[in-house]
């Protein structure tokens, strides 16, 4: 996520774009070799997109985040907390057309700020975005969503109200049976495990764990009833098949989920537990 942010953070300072609507004058839009990254109150990155290459994921852990799609290929409804630069909205929004996408985003100068400078398009019949308190809009949206992606920060750090107990039995009361939650955290974070333990007690087991390419990160995966494992043959077909869709290293995020979790020669374990 960090992506060398300090360097490119303070390379790019002399020409950076700042965009300060209201009083707001935290968030800040860099410039660098091509890579246009946005901060939130500090030097860590929390988006960016390659210029050249507006539609692709710049960010190891963005890509990471689309491994839901070897559980889930064609889900109908996606919901997001944390909008960021729009990365992740552009990308389902551009390359599946049959998924509706809401994202619900604290910061209003955060969304001006994605579609002015990182290209997501407006709001239109597949894709919406709030402005909300994610941890507020989940309890009242249940069964809402069959895919959960959580990506809220502020300057590298996990808002508490995004990472509680509370918070994640809301996030399973919001995705509807089959669905799947997909957290990202900083994998060098002191609370990651009590983080894995909360998820596990929304979830009533214990999430997937995928590392991003680069190590800074780690997804978390958590589902909401469903099969209770899934053979690797079936996710190597899969990742084959993603990977010529998408140009995303599926076969690698099948490797990592399968030196990582619980499972045998055959199959991946999938504990959870079912809706009431």
């Amino acid at each position: 996520m960090f992506l060398e942010c300090s360097t490119i953070f303070r390379n790019s300072m002399a020409r950076a774009r700042k965009f300060s609507p209201g009083n707001d004058a935290s968030v800040v839009i860099a410039d660098e070799g091509g890579l246009r990254s946005l901060h939130i109150g500090g030097l860590a990155i929390q988006s960016a997109m390659r210029v050249a290459a507006p539609d692709r994921l710049a960010l190891h852990y963005t890509q990471a985040m689309m491994a839901f799609l070897l559980f889930k290929p064609q889900p109908e409804d996606i919901l997001m907390v944390g909008l960021g630069g729009g990365s992740i909205a552009k990308f389902v929004h551009r390359r599946l057309p049959a998924t509706r996408m809401k994202v619900v985003e604290l910061r209003p100068e955060v969304v001006r700020a994605s579609r002015a400078w990182f290209d997501l398009p407006p709001d239109d019949g597949r894709l919406s975005v709030v402005v909300e308190d994610g941890a507020k809009y989940l309890p009242g949206h249940p069964g809402s969503a069959d895919v959960l992606l959580i990506d809220g920060f502020d300057d590298g750090e996990q808002p508490a109200v995004l990472c509680s107990r509370k918070f994640y039995a809301s996030a399973f009361e919001a995705l509807r049976p089959g669905g799947l939650m997909v957290v990202n955290f900083m994998a060098d974070d002191p609370k990651l495990e009590t983080f894995m333990e909360r998820i596990q007690a929304g979830f009533g087991a214990a999430p997937l764990r995928l590392p991003a390419a680069d190590g800074v990160n780690m997804i978390a995966i958590a589902f909401c009833d469903g099969p209770t494992r899934v053979a690797w043959k079936t996710l190597r077909g899969r990742a084959a098949a993603l990977s010529g869709v998408f140009d995303l290293p599926f076969s690698r995020f099948v490797s990592s989920l399968k030196r990582l979790n619980p499972g045998s020669a055959q199959y991946l374990a999938l504990t959870m537990r079912a809706r009431s």
